[in-house]
């Protein structure tokens, strides 16, 4: 029952996150590195016994289980994540002010912060590297892209992140389904189906980023089939 609640706020929250790091203003970086926290470690582990009545994790903030509590994890996650990459970090009362607009159930002191940001980084094991992001490789694949063919130019970056915040919204495709490069790879593919004019298609994109990222041809067209199916039929 634990396990269903959370899987059924999981949209709702990874939306409140988008939009809180809109808010925000923070970079691309910030927010995706604040996904992949979020959506890809802190989520999938609550089906571990370790949340369970009497697991080792046993806090406030997770038993019961409620959205404002959640809400809260998303603005800590992308606290820590603006601490990792920010060269001025966005202080504590910036995030308590954004809460107290937006987390409607409950109202979190500067000392709820500080809490929920320890219990994030125990159900993380304190492992926050950000190397294995999606977002990264997206970034280092559009750009090598522009380099070695004039039709990057019109590849929509924009489009991208855009189509990355549809599959973290959706839930249906994520890092814990599929490795961060095919993730990439497929968004890409998809910007360049979705943006470049079709009479300009001359580049071979596919076996290129196939090519570029050791992924299998079948993973990166199954992703791209989700992703045009969302854009395409959102309902």
């Amino acid at each position: 029952m634990w396990k269903e609640r959370a899987l059924a706020l999981r949209p709702g929250l990874l939306e409140f996150l988008i939009e809180s790091a809109q808010l925000l203003e923070v970079s691309p970086i910030v927010k995706y590195t604040a996904l992949s926290f979020f959506a890809d470690r802190f989520y999938p582990r609550f089906s571990s016994s370790r949340f369970k009545e009497g697991g080792d994790i046993a806090n406030w903030l997770l038993q019961p289980l409620r959205e404002s509590n959640l809400q809260l994890f998303a603005l800590v996650s992308l606290w820590i994540s603006s601490k990792i990459h920010s060269s001025r970090p966005l202080s504590i009362n910036c995030f308590k002010s954004l809460g107290d607009k937006v987390i409607k159930e409950q109202h979190f002191t500067n000392r709820d912060f500080l809490e929920a940001e320890v219990v994030l980084m125990q159900v993380l094991n304190f492992e926050i590297g950000a190397v294995d992001i999606a977002f990264t490789f997206l970034e280092e694949l559009f750009h090598q892209l522009r380099e070695v063919a004039k039709i990057g130019d019109l590849v929509n970056f924009e489009a991208c992140m855009d189509i990355m915040d549809i599959l973290y919204e959706k839930g249906e495709i994520s890092t814990e389904h599929c490795s961060s490069h095919s993730l990439a790879a497929s968004t890409l593919v998809a910007s360049y189906v979705i943006t470049v004019p079709k009479q300009r298609w001359e580049f071979p994109i596919l076996p290129w980023v196939r090519f570029v990222t050791g992924c299998k041809e079948d993973d990166i067209l199954e992703i791209v089939r989700e992703i045009l199916k969302h854009v395409f039929d959102p309902s």
